[in-house]
């Protein structure tokens, strides 16, 4: 640890020397005298890109994250198989399984009754995709959007999935992504976090979010995503303290900011430089935040698009409206949590109020965006942390039934931001359990998520206490087949 601390303490004093020596030289003498390992943006031990340039041009400049957590059902939303449906009732045959591992819930179940959609499906757009009754609105949407069909993660319970879609790895304690995109390109506002997060609960059976999965790791704590709250005060502790004004408020921030110099000075802890950037954030934010997060301004036409539900504070809908509203005026990555698709029981029924939920919302995103000429310029992804279960969990009935996790194929949806827009790319077998053609690993999907914003995955790396780190590990491809 304490090689560590005096590595971060060399390069900050290095970065203090050439920004002071900037200031006589300019731009362009600075960048003829960067130091290797200086920046941390490069493979290995070659030199890298500077933290805000990317390594090559960018087709995307933000991402907004739909991610619908506790897992909805490919065989319910965008993965038909009418295989299920003839054989209902049936055991899934044991070289369809091939002794694949099971969650606690099921492992002890007696049969594997395989089951098909209660609802139906229709093909749509330019593609023909198959699009389940449940989501009409997406279903208007889909020459906009890429359905990806083969997706697949190692983990099969909910904490490690969504530890790993977020932050490359199931261990937690690891930067998350949007972090890393903070790190690697910075903010475009300079009013505004370059990362933020927005929660809502659906009426099914929810699972957990946490704070870890917006952390900023190893990273310097500015890249930690600011979760925005749907109370009074969309951000807590943003207002000056009672009998505290404006100016005075300014007077204190800039005497701390020199206290806080003297221990840097001393000490070398970078973490200290990352305190006053976000005192002076905080400050800068008092202005900017209000003004996005008051929806009520918006256009009678933008409400309807959205659905009444959008003027209601932490619903999905008006984290949508907000995402926009945060996307457009520069935030680099805007992360939203949408909780309940935790169908083990009563799928039918619970599975349809989360759709309705987040189908009219999420289609009105990509068309707001779309004819506000954004969409090119921003990648809008939707889907979980796995799938679901080709059999039933627990007691099968013809109109009620459950699915237990399934790591091995799932579908998920990106748009815009240099995506192929109105395709279905992968394909699973005709039970929907093992993939076909095409598979996507969550690595992949980081790799191509960060190849859209200009950053190559194998070079966004931080070295922390010894060992280079990067969102994708060791392992990891760009999906090239479904970019412009």
């Amino acid at each position: 640890m304490e090689k560590d601390f005096l590595e971060h303490g060399l390069n900050f004093n290095r970065r203090r020397f050439l920004s002071k020596l900037s200031l006589g030289l300019g731009s362009v003498a600075l960048g003829s005298l960067l130091i290797p390992d200086l920046f941390t943006g490069g493979s290995g031990d070659e030199a890298g890109l500077p933290p805000g340039i990317p390594d090559f041009a960018p087709k995307a400049k933000r991402v907004i994250y739909l991610f619908q957590n506790g897992a909805p059902s490919q065989l319910e939303s965008f993965d038909y198989k009418p295989k299920l449906r003839e054989m209902m009732g049936q055991e899934l045959p044991p070289s369809i399984r091939a002794g694949q591992r099971l969650t606690g819930m099921t492992a002890n179940q007696a049969s594997f009754p395989l089951v098909g959609s209660y609802y139906d499906f229709k093909q749509y757009g330019n593609s023909q995709a198959w699009i389940s009754d449940l989501f009409p609105h997406t279903a208007k949407v889909v020459d906009d959007i890429c359905i990806i069909k083969s997706m697949y993660t190692e983990a099969i319970n909910h904490d490690p999935a969504l530890t790993f879609f977020q932050t490359g790895a199931q261990q937690g304690n690891r930067p998350s992504m949007g972090a890393w995109l903070s790190y690697g390109l910075g903010s475009e506002n300079k009013n505004l976090p370059a990362y933020t997060v927005l929660l809502s609960r659906g009426k099914g059976n929810g699972q957990g979010v946490y704070s870890k999965l917006w952390t900023n790791g190893f990273l310097d704590s500015t890249h930690q995503g600011v979760q925005f709250s749907s109370g009074e005060d969309p951000v807590l502790y943003l207002k000056d303290p009672d009998g505290l004004n404006r100016f005075e408020r300014r007077k204190m921030l800039d005497k701390l900011a020199e206290m806080n110099d003297i221990s840097y000075k001393e000490f070398g802890d970078p973490e200290i430089n990352a305190k006053i950037q976000q005192y002076e954030m905080a400050y800068r934010m008092q202005t900017a935040v209000p003004e996005i997060t008051d929806l009520s301004k918006e256009p009678d036409d933008i409400i309807k698009l959205y659905g009444p539900d959008c003027l209601v504070p932490g619903t999905f809908a008006a984290n949508c409206l907000l995402a926009r509203k945060l996307s457009e005026n520069g935030v680099r990555f805007v992360q939203l949590y949408h909780q309940g698709w935790d169908q083990h029981g009563e799928l039918p029924r619970e599975m349809a109020g989360q759709a309705k939920d987040v189908d009219q919302a999420s289609a009105a995103l990509i068309t707001d965006l779309k004819q506000r000429g954004l969409l090119d310029e921003t990648l809008v992804i939707w889907g979980g942390e796995f799938g679901r279960t080709n059999y039933s969990q627990g007691k099968m009935t013809v109109d009620n039934y459950g699915r237990d996790h399934h790591p091995r194929c799932f579908s998920i949806w990106m748009a815009g931001g240099g995506v192929k827009p109105g395709i279905v790319y992968g394909e699973s077998d005709e039970f929907g359990y093992n993939i076909v053609k095409d598979p996507v690993h969550v690595h992949d999907f980081q790799a191509t998520v960060l190849h859209q914003l200009g950053l190559n995955h194998e070079k966004l790396i931080f070295k922390h206490l010894g060992r280079r780190y990067r969102l994708t590990d060791v392992s990891g491809k760009v999906v090239k087949d479904i970019l412009i």
